[in-house]
């Protein structure tokens, strides 16, 4: 399937959750809500046009942007091929869960927000953690910094332990939130799991700058 192909298909995907807005949009209360709380309260809405058909718009655009952003990096198009299909359907997977989530909110259902939300990213980081290690020197996915970015065998050894991490991250993230009984504690524990997640390989990653240099 060529780029442009794919281009159009998850185009399409981003957009497909419109179906469903269109059908409950005579059911939405005049305002969803677009975040929550410590307490899992929501504290800050948008109309529910807005919310309806613009998250799956927001989803188009930041899909159009990361396949612009991967044509125009060289180092992109050396991914393998299991890399680009992670990038490719992604962002409109996102869209299809996302967006009845935040409209079936809107109508009343009663879903743990904070606990989905943390689910979701750690199922994510379960999935990546399987693609991050086969990863190559890009500036459009990965631990980009200045000394993975230039030296290939730090780029290697960091995104390895960040493949490791972010398996076991996932897991902690998605035990947390199914054990832990108060929704303060599940985002403080997942702020620190996903802390933890990206600061270890960043330090672990200048470290290693700092020891060649040394040399």
């Amino acid at each position: 399937m060529n780029k442009k192909t794919l281009m159009w298909i998850s185009s399409l995907i981003c957009l497909s959750p419109i179906a469903f807005s269109a059908t409950v949009y005579s059911s939405l209360p005049g305002k969803a809500a677009m975040h929550w709380d410590s307490a899992g309260a929501s504290d800050s809405f948008v109309h529910e046009a807005a919310a309806a058909f613009g998250i799956p718009m927001f989803f188009l655009i930041v899909n159009f942007l990361s396949k612009i952003s991967m044509l125009n990096d060289l180092r992109g198009e050396r991914q393998p091929q299991a890399i680009k299909q992670l990038i490719t359907w992604l962002i409109p997977a996102a869209s299809i869960v996302l967006t009845p989530v935040t409209l079936s909110i809107a109508m009343g259902a009663n879903m743990p927000i904070a606990m989905i939300s943390a689910m979701l990213v750690g199922m994510l980081l379960v999935v990546i953690r399987n693609y991050l290690p086969k990863s190559r020197q890009n500036y459009t996915i990965g631990i980009r910094l200045p000394w993975t970015l230039h030296d290939f065998d730090n780029w290697n050894k960091t995104h390895r332990l960040a493949g490791r991490l972010w398996i076991a991250g996932g897991l902690a993230l998605i035990a947390c939130n199914l054990m832990l009984p108060s929704v303060a504690a599940q985002i403080s524990s997942t702020a620190i799991i996903v802390a933890a997640m990206f600061l270890i390989p960043m330090l672990f990653s200048y470290a290693q700058y700092t020891r060649r240099k040394a040399k």
